[in-house]
Formats: structure tokens, sequence, C-alpha cells
């Protein structure tokens, strides 16, 4: 199989995050940056499709040149090769922007058997490009994924849906799969995954070259940190009176009843 898995790097969870000037973006000075934890769940389904039935793992992420770390780590656990979608302001692309530009580096590559992606990612949480991705190339998708069974070119899904219930799916190849974080246990990367990582091919390839420079079709206005604040309210009178005010607040107030 030839499986294309996307990746994303975003700031670490433990990142101490400032916003940068006129609030579009945050400051990316001195935060350090790592695979996006959903992502790092569709390599691991991928390598271990891989194991099962053969053929080659590509990595494929978006963004600046310290986003080719987030492949070189791909690369480490055991992906075979990767491909680097290069633009400096990634971060003013919409969710539509960003599945143009994976798709038009995918369909370089001919043969794809199947897409994975992580069902959304840290930073921005739009959860739409893996979606989006399968309209743009035309392939059949499924999202929430928690098991993969392939045989005789087709694929049985587990999907996870609400209140505990699950759906199993058919889908033919080739395919994208939209998977569901705690699907797997993600592997470490190995000394010697880490040392066979530097003999890896990785293609640069400019987003601007790759013809889809269509405008926005939405745009981010300002990103900020939620204001946190405190409030103490005591409530007097008979116990009866305190519930009844109580239950009033949460319902007006709070609004959590």
């Amino acid at each position: 199989m030839k499986i294309v898995v996307c990746i994303k790097q975003v700031p670490a969870k433990d990142a101490p995050l400032a916003m940068a000037e006129g609030g579009a973006w945050i400051k990316e000075t001195d935060i350090g940056f790592e695979m996006n934890e959903p992502d790092a769940y569709a390599l691991e389904e991928a390598l271990r499709l891989k194991e099962k039935h053969g053929g080659e793992v590509i990595a494929v992420s978006m963004g600046p040149e310290r986003s080719k770390q987030a492949i070189k780590e791909a690369l480490a656990k055991g992906a075979d090769r990767g491909i680097h979608v290069a633009d400096e302001r990634f971060y003013t692309l919409d969710p539509l922007g960003a599945a143009r530009s994976i798709a038009a580096a995918i369909r370089r590559e001919p043969g794809v058997d199947l897409i994975l992606t992580g069902l959304q990612s840290d930073d921005q949480g739009f959860g739409q490009t893996g979606v989006l991705l399968a309209e743009l190339l035309g392939l059949p998708h499924a999202t929430i994924i928690m098991q993969i069974d392939v045989a005789d070119g087709r694929m049985k899904l587990k999907r996870e849906l609400e209140a505990g219930w699950f759906q199993w799916v058919e889908l033919p190849l080739p395919a994208l799969l939209s998977i569901q974080s705690g699907i797997n246990k993600p592997r470490y990367a190995t000394l010697k995954g880490i040392m066979a990582a530097k003999k890896k091919e990785i293609v640069s390839v400019v987003r601007a070259e790759l013809g889809v420079d269509e405008p926005a079709t939405q745009h981010i206005e300002r990103i900020y940190v939620p204001h946190k604040s405190k409030k103490t309210e005591m409530l007097t009178g008979s116990p009866k009176e305190v519930a009844a005010k109580l239950v009033e607040k949460l319902r007006r107030e709070a609004r959590v009843l």
C-alpha cells in the first residue's frame, strides 16, 4: 500500500504564547514546536498498515522551514520519505486553502492507495482539512476512525459515534480517512530510526508554485488569550431560599441548566 499521512507542526503544549503584532497569529520566537498529537495517531496507524500489508508511508507537511522537523520525526518513526510544502505564511490560510495546497502536492504522487489525517489540529482546531481534502481529490471519506481492516481492495472501518455507539462502514480504495485520537499507542522513535531518517528523502515544493493561490474564503481577525476572572457571591437565607437562588443563577447566569 502507498499511504500518505498529513502531519502538522504546532506549538508545544507547554509553550508560553504571546500574540504577534496585529493579533492574527502568535509570536513564534523562543517557543518550542511539536507534531500535532492527533496526526501522531494517524502516522502510527499508517505504519501499522505498512507493516501488515507492505508498501510505503509518505509524510506530508505544510509550513515554514521549521515544519520539516515534524517530517523528520515521522521518518525516524518509520515513514519512508517526506514532502514539505513550504509556506512562511501558512497561518493566513483557511482550511480550504490549506486543503487545496496539500491536494496539489499529493496529486504529484501517482498510485496513492490511502490518505490519513488526524481529526483536527491542536492549534486552530478547525477539523475541516481532511474532509475538504477528500472532496478536492474526489475520494471516498470517513471520519472518527477507530479501526481499519483492509482486504481485497476494500476497507472495513469502525467509526466512533456519540454516547458510546460505534458504526461499521465499508469503503473502496483509494480513500481518505480522518483518524480518531486514541485508536492506537504511537511509538517512539528509536536511535536506529533517528539515524536512518538522516538518509531518507524530503522533497520540498514552494506552495506558490503549486498554482493554488486563490482568495481565502475566511480570515482570522484576531486571536487572544481568554481573560480569567474570579467572582464570589454569598447566598443568604434559609436552605430552601438559598437552593432556589442557586438554581436560578445556574439557569440564568451560568446557563448550565
